[in-house]
């Protein structure tokens, strides 16, 4: 058993996904300004934002980490330091940074702040982690590309107020830590500063020297070639050997995915960190979590350089973009109780007869049939096919907002 509880960290790359994140079980998030993190593309949070979202996490028991982890240029220390301290005002938990001239800058603007190293700063030995301490850091987000027994030497090399984070979910670079420089030089967008196009998840051609008229597509499926796209971490099956490495917080990717991908996969970790803690000897991986996780939008998974080294092999190469088994159609936004009705938002469209399940917090998925559909004016409605447009669905029993609704594509479910 580790020495605490490990910390389960989800991504929240606007308000909603904030909500999504602490209703559906995360332990903390972390997020970003508008400015100086890699993923300018993300909603984020402006200066009149951050401190309401950190009010939200903390009234609901849930830390804040904020990125500044770019690799700043000379430009960027003109605003960055007016950045650091409504950020401490706000009353954040921690900075995320990778740069060291950001990280001596917070040191000497708010000496109050927790510091964790990104994950961009690529540490992936003791010495580093050692150095990052001496410089004030509290925890190192490892390098995605040490493998298991690496950071069992690591943790017991490095002292015990040092944490150590990694990544259990999500999408990986196929560049070493996140640095790349393909963005930038094909779209003049730098990775590094947080505006990735991601070309990595490009269709790809080889155009034969002597002869750029007749480029070659080397087919893999019918959408064509993905030689640089790597496929998606996923660890749920091992997070008890993670944990007794010496990882305390296991941080799932996302700051621009949907909510509902940040609700789904939040909920199935906290299922796997909550079942593992009441009965660490008897503990068993749930096929039901690879399940639910196959519903979201995704790549093919992996378990990335943990237990081996992807790059003896193809394996961490993805032949597929995006694949899932289900389809969000709507989102819980309020119930009725005297009614036995949810408020519903739209997603996509639901027509009624439809198999659907409600995925709540706390609570097992639910799979019914869609028999009835009511407009605000109570009227009966064979579909609801309008993004947006607000409908009512009976429900026996209460539901918290923020759940939402799914239609399964597979799983021998009917659709």
């Amino acid at each position: 058993m580790p020495n605490k509880r490990p910390e389960l960290l989800a991504p929240a790359g606007d308000f909603e996904r904030l909500r999504m994140a602490v209703a559906f079980g995360a332990d903390a998030v972390y997020l970003a300004g508008r400015r100086f993190s890699l993923r300018a593309g993300s909603g984020n949070f402006g200066p009149e934002e951050l401190p309401a979202a950190i009010d939200f996490a903390h009234e609901h028991q849930v830390k804040v980490y904020v990125a500044l982890n770019i690799l700043a240029h000379p430009d960027d220390f003109a605003d960055l330091p007016d950045s650091i301290r409504w950020i401490s005002e706000a009353g954040a938990d921690a900075v995320i940074v990778s740069d060291l001239g950001v990280l001596s800058l917070v040191r000497e603007l708010a000496p109050e702040l927790a510091i964790h190293i990104s994950t961009q700063a690529s540490v992936t030995n003791a010495a580093a982690c050692r150095f990052y301490h001496r410089e004030g850091a509290s925890r190192i987000v490892l390098a995605r590309e040490l493998t298991l027994d690496e950071i069992r030497q690591i943790r017991s090399d490095i002292p015990d107020t040092l944490e150590l984070e990694a990544f259990v979910h999500g999408s990986v670079c196929l560049s070493y830590s996140g640095r790349c420089l393909l963005s930038h030089h094909l779209m003049d967008r730098d990775a590094n500063r947080g505006q990735c196009a991601q070309p990595c998840r490009w269709s790809w051609q080889l155009t034969p020297t002597g002869h750029p008229e007749q480029p070659l597509l080397i087919e893999e499926d019918e959408r064509g070639s993905y030689l640089l796209n790597a496929r998606d971490l996923c660890l749920v099956d091992h997070l008890p050997e993670l944990a007794n490495a010496g990882i305390s917080s296991f941080k799932i990717e996302g700051r621009k995915k949907s909510a509902h991908y940040v609700a789904a996969v939040t909920r199935v970790y906290r299922q796997a960190i909550d079942t593992w803690l009441h009965d660490p000897t008897n503990w068993r991986p749930d096929p039901a979590w690879r399940q639910e996780l196959e519903k979201t939008v995704h790549r093919d998974f992996d378990t990335g350089f943990y237990f081996r080294r992807p790059q003896q092999d193809a394996a961490i190469l993805s032949e597929s973009s995006d694949v899932r088994d289900a389809m969000v159609v709507g989102i819980v936004r309020a119930y009725r109780p005297n009614a036995g009705l949810m408020l519903v938002e739209q997603k996509n469209r639901l027509m009624r007869g439809d198999w659907i399940e409600l995925v709540a917090p706390g609570r097992e998925t639910r799979r019914f049939q869609a028999e009835r559909l009511l407009d605000l004016d109570m009227n009966e409605i064979d579909k609801a096919p309008h993004p947006q447009m607000y409908f009512y669905l009976p429900w026996p029993e209460p539901v918290k907002p923020g759940s939402f609704l799914r239609r399964p594509a597979s799983d021998g479910y009917p659709v």
